[in-house]
């Protein structure tokens, strides 16, 4: 997809058109999804009618296209963007990062942290910070990816005993994301990814996940199999929120629910 989040030179039916296109739609299905005449999609679509302010927010709503996106189809239509990017410390957004706050602590003594769209760190708890040991320093200079942090020779990455398993799911999880956005920084990314090379003598283990796939890393000498969970803002209007994903990891057996009991004490 050719889609770039922040185009504005291009007329906006050409962008609309794409976007319908990425989404896998013809004229028909979304003119009839959107309630609007497929006559009228079309001429939207090859410039011969300008869509109303509102017209492009019901079509991106209807195309799930990211905040960020809709700004720029608006501003590629001549209208100011409807949502706001306010910093995480903006008093606007006090109570969203004190929720933040609130969700990471209240999931120790299991890892968590916030994550944005490029899958930079926003925030952690102390126990996602006690599973870092031996990391290099370079990797955990902010602004930390945690993608690269996981799959990086010098990162977690020798300490996954699944690697090739957790490294497809976080790839597939990856793709889906540029699957929605188009987002060029992150195809630069998944490109980054698949070049790292895999840590010499690491080999997966042989048991097959049964209802999902674990991240199962060696700490100290112990394996924790954990499962992740991913928590996202409802019906955000603010890019900020709209971006932002909190990361969970929920021992996967007794034992990782022991073991992470006696590291956080």
């Amino acid at each position: 997809m050719n889609v770039q989040p922040t185009e504005t030179s291009r007329p906006v039916g050409d962008l609309l058109r794409e976007w319908r296109r990425h989404r896998r739609l013809s004229q028909l299905e979304l003119a009839t999804g959107a309630e609007i005449s497929t006559r009228h999609l079309s001429f939207v679509e090859s410039g011969r009618s300008q869509p109303s302010r509102d017209m492009i927010l019901h079509l991106a709503e209807y195309l799930g296209v990211p905040l960020r996106e809709r700004n720029a189809l608006l501003v590629a239509a001549g209208f100011a963007p409807a949502f706001r990017e306010r910093a995480l410390d903006d008093p606007a957004l006090a109570t969203a990062r004190s929720t933040i706050d609130l969700l990471l602590k209240g999931l120790e003594p299991y890892p968590a942290l916030a994550i944005d769209r490029y899958w930079q760190l926003v925030a952690s708890n102390q126990a996602t910070l006690r599973l870092l040991g031996g990391v290099a320093p370079e990797l955990l200079e902010a602004p930390v990816n945690v993608l690269r942090l996981s799959l990086h020779p010098a990162g977690l990455a020798p300490r996954i005993r699944n690697l090739s398993q957790w490294r497809a799911h976080l790839l597939h999880r990856l793709r889906q994301q540029i699957d929605a956005s188009g987002d060029p920084q992150l195809i630069a990314l998944l490109r980054e990814l698949q070049a790292l090379p895999v840590p010499p003598g690491i080999a997966d283990t042989d048991a097959s996940p049964t209802i999902a796939v674990p991240l199962q890393l060696e700490v100290d000498g112990h394996l924790l199999s954990m499962l992740s969970t991913t928590t996202v803002f409802g019906t955000p209007v603010d890019i900020t929120l709209d971006e932002l994903a909190l990361e969970a990891f929920v021992p996967a057996d007794a034992a990782t629910a022991m073991r992470l009991r006696a590291m956080a004490e």
